[in-house]
């Protein structure tokens, strides 16, 4: 029988637009506001990465809690439309005052005001909007296959924008005259970008009536099982792939982390900070090149297992070839080998989400127990800390080597900081996560249990 279609081609791109605004400003604070505090404004990065830290477990927590917010909401524009609409406001507002830090204010007033808008905005703001909008492919639609459509250019423009933004933002800062009132301007123009893609996102589409989704059990009640944190937590702990498989995403965040603080290795090292945006296209093209070509490669390998083993172990011999370039400082090579090892990597980056069901099953067939959506609440949660951890790692290796965000010229103890976190920590990273991929056979482990429950099911 053929699924009801309820979006046009231009409801499907329009949703999609809205990752334009999602990661302009993910892409602008991952890469580029800690050299803005510290050569900017002058800032410790050690002090920086801290509060970077502490600001991303208050944003794993409000995750949990705008779910059920959006959940409880009733609006005539729907459930989290609303959210992601007004949400964004927020954002642009936020985005613009963390480069806006006043010249004038005290070593302590300056931390205290990056650290008070940057929780705003991620905790707060992007959080509501980004959750809302994650929420909408199952509120405009109940077509399955519409919903893929919408995740697929969704990623599409998501990467695009964060592509387009490591490319150009060196060089816009410039043109806009350089130093802090450069990085002013370019923060509003972008917040302003951000704000116009997100309101036509939230325009494209509309959410179905609740009570069409409850028809085919798409609503909240959907068979979603209710426990308590001691609970989840108990459930989690005991099953041993999922806790890997977190222990892997921490690792996943402290690698891009690391990657994303390139613009000091591109200014110190390299000498020419406009080289962040083509190691960017060398980085991201095999990635989604990857991504694209990551269900067919699932097919063909008969499931995720060796896959990812398989695309890990290119992986961290690519990043090992770069660090071999790197001290050549061969920069063809180096980007050569950057690709080689972003496509690697790439199929546990697409079927990572497949794979945490995988282990929400593994849970259901030992304990009886169906919790997807807290086991992705969980993820989300470790993801964020990562992240944090990975961004304060940094700034505190920079700290530690006796990096001075107001020098041309960087010590010899901080240039050999740099290879460290820019060559050795992603290529042992890697490594680490190799050796994880090959005790998280799950896929065999669930085929394993099932037979056995068949097995007692005809005795």
């Amino acid at each position: 029988m053929t699924e009801k279609k309820y979006l046009r081609w231009y409801n499907k791109a329009g949703y999609g637009a809205g990752d334009i605004a999602g990661n302009v400003v993910y892409a602008l604070l991952s890469s580029f506001v800690m050299i803005f505090l510290t050569n900017m404004v002058g800032l410790s990065s050690g002090i920086v990465g801290t509060l970077i830290a502490v600001s991303k477990l208050f944003d794993g927590v409000t995750d949990i809690f705008f779910g059920a917010l959006i959940d409880k909401t009733h609006t005539k524009m729907g459930k989290a439309r609303p959210w992601m609409l007004w949400g964004y406001v927020g954002c642009a507002v936020t985005l613009a005052a963390i480069f806006f830090i006043p010249a004038d204010m005290s070593a302590f007033a300056q931390y205290a005001w990056f650290f008070i808008t940057y929780t705003l905005l991620n905790a707060v703001f992007y959080t509501a909007n980004n959750i809302a909008y994650s929420a909408l492919t199952a509120l405009v639609t109940k077509n399955s296959g519409e919903r893929v459509q919408m995740g697929s250019i969704r990623f599409m423009f998501a990467f695009g924008t964060s592509l387009l933004i490591q490319s150009v933002t060196v060089q816009a800062v410039a043109a806009l005259g350089g130093g802090a009132a450069g990085w002013r301007w370019m923060a509003i123009i972008y917040a302003v970008i951000g704000l116009v893609t997100n309101t036509l996102s939230v325009l494209s589409v509309k959410e179905l009536p609740e009570e069409e989704l409850a028809e085919s059990g798409d609503a909240a009640a959907a068979a979603e099982e209710k426990y308590t944190l001691a609970d989840a937590a108990k459930l989690l702990c005991a099953n041993r792939y999922y806790l890997m498989i977190c222990v892997a995403y921490v690792l996943m965040q402290i690698y891009t982390a690391t990657i994303n603080m390139g613009i000091y290795y591109m200014t110190f090292v390299l000498g020419n900070e406009n080289l962040l945006g083509v190691f960017s296209w060398a980085i991201n093209i095999p990635l989604i090149i990857g991504l694209m070509l990551t269900p067919v490669l699932v097919e063909r390998f008969h499931g995720m297992y060796r896959l990812n083993i398989g695309g890990y172990i290119i992986g961290t011999a690519g990043r090992a070839l770069v660090i071999f370039a790197g001290y050549l400082h061969n920069i063809p090579m180096m980007l050569v080998f950057s690709g080689v090892a972003a496509l690697g990597m790439s199929p546990l980056q697409g079927d990572l989400n497949a794979l945490i069901t995988s282990y929400s099953k593994y849970t259901f067939l030992t304990k009886e127990k169906q919790m997807d959506g807290t086991m992705y609440s969980y993820t989300s949660l470790g993801v964020k800390i990562g992240g944090g951890l990975g961004t304060a790692m940094c700034g505190w290796l920079l700290e530690w080597s006796g990096y001075n965000g107001l020098a041309a010229i960087q010590t010899a103890s901080c240039l050999n900081m740099l290879h460290v976190m820019y060559l050795w920590i992603p290529m042992v990273i890697n490594l680490l996560i190799t050796f994880l991929l090959f005790r998280l056979n799950v896929e065999s482990e669930n085929q394993r249990l099932k037979d056995a429950r068949r097995l007692a099911g005809a005795e």
